[in-house]
C-alpha cells in the first residue's frame, strides 16, 4: 500500500490535495485497518498488490499489471471476483489497438503477439504457484480447500450482500406462516441459519440456493459491466468502475461470502471519490455502511471504544475532505441518504448497548447480527445500483474522439 501511495505527490493545502486525501482513505481505512491489525486477517500486502496492478494500468502499462494481478490471484483466490474485468479489458484494450468513430472494435487490429505476451505471463505465474502441487500429486486436494462449498450458502455471520436479506424474508415468513396456522413447525428446518454456525443448511420458505445458481447469478449480475467496457472501452477509467462493478456483483451473489470482502469494492472506489462528486457520494455511502458491517467482527466490550472512535475518526476525514473537494459541484449526498446513514447510529445504539440489556439477549442473541447485516445490505444494494446506472449513463454519452 505505501508503495503504491508514494507516488501520489503534489504541493498545494493538504486538504485540497486529491493525492493526499487519497493516500489517507487508503491508507487509514478503517475496515483495513481493524480487519488487518485487530481482527488479524493480513489483507493489507494484498490490496497493495491490487493497487499497483491498477496504477499499472491507469499508466497504460498493460503487461505489468497483469503480472501483479496474476501474483494476486495466487496469493488469494477471492480476488477472482474481479477477474472478468481485467480479461475483459486486456483484450479488448491491449489485444485489440484501434476502434471505428462509434466507439465499435475494429477487429483488423488484433496483435496476436500482445495475446501471446498476457498468456505467457499468466502461464508462467500459474506454473510457478501450482506446479509443485501438480508434480506431488495434491492438486484435487488443494483445489478442494480453495472451494469449500460445502460451508453453506452465508458465513455464521451473514455478508450484507443478497442472500442476508433472502435469508430473513424466508425467517419473516416461516414465523409468519406458523402463527397463520399456514405451515407446522415441526416441518420446518431447524434454525440452524442463524446459529452462529459455518454449514449447509436449507430454507424453510423459499427454494434453497446451491453453488451453481450463486454463481449464475454472480455472472448475470457482472454482464452488463464488462459487456460495456468491450462495446465502449473508454479507457483505464472505465475498467475501474466495471472492477467495482464485478466486486460489489461477486460480494451481492457469491457463494458463502465473507463481509470482509466488501473492502474489495471500497479500497478502489477512493479512487473514483476523489475525482467525482457523484462517484465521492457512492463512496460515502458504501464505505459507511461496509465498514459497520464490520463491527460484529470486534465483539467484545473491550473493543467498542476502540472501535467506534477509529471509525468516527475515517468516516468524519472521508466526508470532510470529499466535500471539501468538491465543494463547488454541490451536495455529495441526497436527502434519503442522510437519512440512512442517520439509521446507522440508531441500529448502532440498539445493537451494542440497548440490546445487551434485553431480556432478548438470551432467547435471541444472533438478532444483532441479523438487524446489522440486513440494514447494511440495504445500503451496499443501493451503491451497488448506482453504480451501475452511473456506467449505464456513461454508455449514453457520445465517445470523445
Amino acid at each position: 500500500c505505501c508503495r503504491y501511495v508514494q507516488g501520489l505527490k503534489g504541493s498545494q493545502d493538504v486538504l485540497n490535495r486529491p493525492s493526499f486525501v487519497l493516500a489517507v482513505l487508503l491508507l487509514w481505512n478503517f475496515g483495513l485497518l481493524i480487519v488487518d491489525h485487530v481482527h488479524f486477517q493480513y489483507n493489507g500486502f494484498l490490496f497493495g498488490f491490487l493497487l499497483l496492478s491498477v496504477a499499472k494500468h491507469l499508466q497504460s502499462q498493460h503487461l505489468q499489471g497483469a503480472l501483479l494481478f496474476a501474483i494476486l490471484l495466487n496469493l488469494k483466490h477471492i480476488y477472482l471476483y474481479v477477474a472478468p474485468a481485467y480479461g475483459i479489458f486486456l483484450l479488448r484494450s491491449f489485444c485489440f489497438t484501434q476502434d471505428h468513430r462509434d466507439g465499435s472494435i475494429r477487429w483488423s487490429s488484433f496483435r496476436p503477439l500482445r495475446l501471446l505476451a498476457l498468456s505467457g505471463i499468466v502461464i508462467l505465474v500459474f506454473a510457478v504457484s501450482f506446479g509443485p502441487f501438480v508434480v506431488m500429486g495434491q492438486l484435487s486436494q488443494m483445489l478442494s480447500r480453495l472451494f469449500p462449498f460445502k460451508r453453506g450458502l452465508c458465513h455464521a455471520y451473514w455478508a450484507p450482500n443478497i442472500w442476508a436479506l433472502y435469508n430473513t424474508v424466508d425467517k419473516v415468513l416461516a414465523v409468519l406462516g406458523v402463527r397463520l396456522k399456514l405451515l407446522e413447525e415441526a416441518e420446518l428446518p431447524r434454525a440452524s441459519m442463524t446459529g452462529g454456525l459455518v454449514q449447509e443448511f436449507q430454507h424453510s420458505v423459499f427454494p434453497s440456493i446451491s453453488p451453481s445458481i450463486t454463481l449464475v447469478c454472480t455472472l448475470l449480475s457482472v454482464l452488463p459491466a464488462v459487456v460495456s467496457i468491450w462495446r465502449r472501452p473508454r479507457g483505464s477509467r472505465a475498467f475501474l468502475r466495471c472492477l467495482l462493478l464485478c466486486a460489489l456483483g461477486s460480494f451481492m451473489f457469491g457463494w458463502h461470502v465473507h463481509e470482509k470482502a466488501i473492502l474489495i469494492a471500497i479500497l478502489p472506489l477512493s479512487i473514483l471519490a476523489v475525482e467525482s462528486r457523484e462517484d465521492a457520494g457512492i463512496f460515502l455511502v458504501l464505505t459507511t455502511t461496509g465498514h459497520y458491517s464490520l463491527f460484529p467482527l470486534l465483539y467484545t466490550p473491550a473493543e467498542l471504544p476502540i472501535k467506534v472512535c477509529l471509525m468516527l475518526m475515517f468516516t468524519i476525514f472521508s466526508f470532510t475532505a470529499l466535500r471539501k473537494l468538491h465543494r463547488a459541484q454541490g451536495s455529495l449526498l441526497r436527502p434519503l441518504e442522510v437519512v440512512y446513514l442517520l439509521g446507522l447510529v440508531a441500529v448502532a445504539i440498539a445493537c451494542e448497548f440497548i440490546f445487551p440489556l434485553s431480556p432478548w439477549q438470551q432467547k435471541l442473541p444472533f438478532l444483532p447480527l441479523l438487524v446489522t447485516s440486513v440494514y447494511c445490505a440495504a445500503g451496499v444494494s443501493y451503491s451497488f445500483l448506482r453504480l451501475y446506472v452511473t456506467l449505464l449513463r456513461s454508455d449514453e454519452k457520445p465517445k470523445q474522439l
